[in-house]
């Protein structure tokens, strides 16, 4: 090897280990907000603590000597393991390669070069698994076979995913929230915790299933007409639930109004500065309004009334909800 390729092959690992540290910062936010509020959400999986990349998700140039870095034994493996998790009491450990997880047989799982497929649909399958049944899993450490069992705690079925962009962005689908790795470079490990709840609510209050049930657009009419309403609401409903959902975390509820104040106060625009959604002074005057609630109450989980309505249809009405500054 010449001098210039090791140079490049300690960078390539180095950037590895980053990635690797990024990944597990994000699924440690997620399993802590994912797990506290299981009694809040209806739809749950077996939490592990597992994070799982595949090689997969490394492109062409990089795919061989994450190979190695990694020692992948196999498509599937354990990228890192979430401290104090059921994954961890039972023995798992980073670069162990997934052989099988419960029922799931990991190599038989497909997926293309250059995507996340194969990653989205293991995730998947694991958290398909029961609940609270305990989970033996097959893998390869070091090229010997383990087998160790996990006995799964309840958890917030929700994918927790760390976007690799130079930008600001933060998104949830329903069964994923997705947070751009420029906030963890940006905001605090507790600011970070409060967009990631902000994302996790609209899940949990499943507002991506009812606004399409309400027929809202999600292009560029999403700021106009009665799509505002609607997308206003529920922007609100989720500023009010994370509040809650990083309490019941063990995250400082205030978390929230002090990721707003940076982020409105950094002069960001965008998503949250579109028409649809409020400005961000009002939206610190309303968790500022409600926080005070959260802190007079020492039991947890506390299980706000936004929970007991996400059944019924989106009113539209977000001005009740919305404290003016």
């Amino acid at each position: 090897m010449t001098a210039g390729a090791g140079a490049q092959s300690t960078e390539g690992n180095a950037q590895f280990e980053a990635l690797r540290a990024a990944d597990l910062k994000l699924a440690t936010i997620g399993w802590r907000l994912a797990t506290a509020n299981a009694p809040l959400c209806e739809r749950l999986e077996p939490g592990t603590g597992i994070q799982l990349h595949t090689l997969d998700q490394f492109d062409s140039a990089t795919r061989a000597q994450a190979q190695t870095h990694f020692g992948f034994a196999s498509p599937i493996a354990v990228e890192a393991i979430v401290s104090g998790s059921p994954a961890e009491r039972a023995g798992l450990r980073a670069d162990d390669s997934l052989i099988r997880v419960g029922s799931v047989d990991m190599r038989a799982i497909a997926g293309k070069a250059g995507t996340t497929e194969r990653l989205v649909a293991a995730q998947l399958a694991i958290a398909a698994l029961p609940t609270e049944a305990s989970i033996a899993v097959e893998a390869l450490r070091g090229g010997e076979a383990i087998r160790v069992t996990i006995e799964p705690v309840p958890a917030c079925k929700s994918r927790f995913e760390l976007e690799i962009i130079n930008s600001f962005g933060a998104s949830a689908d329903g069964t994923m929230v997705q947070i751009s790795s420029r906030f963890l470079d940006d905001y605090s490990d507790d600011q970070v915790a409060a967009v990631t709840a902000h994302e996790f609510a609209h899940n949990v209050l499943h507002h991506r299933d009812r606004l399409v049930a309400r027929g809202v657009d999600y292009g560029l009419l999403s700021g106009f007409g009665a799509n505002v309403k609607y997308f206003r609401q529920t922007e609100i409903q989720a500023d009010l639930l994370s509040a809650y959902l990083l309490a019941n975390a063990g995250y400082p509820p205030r978390a929230s109004i002090d990721f707003w104040r940076k982020y409105g106060s950094d002069g960001l625009i965008g998503l949250f500065r579109s028409r649809s959604h409020p400005h961000w002074r009002d939206r610190i005057a309303t968790l500022e309004a409600e926080i005070p609630k959260i802190e007079a109450q020492a039991a947890r989980p506390i299980v706000p009334a936004l929970i007991a309505e996400r059944s019924q249809p989106l009113s539209g009405d977000w001005q009740s909800l919305l404290v003016r500054r």
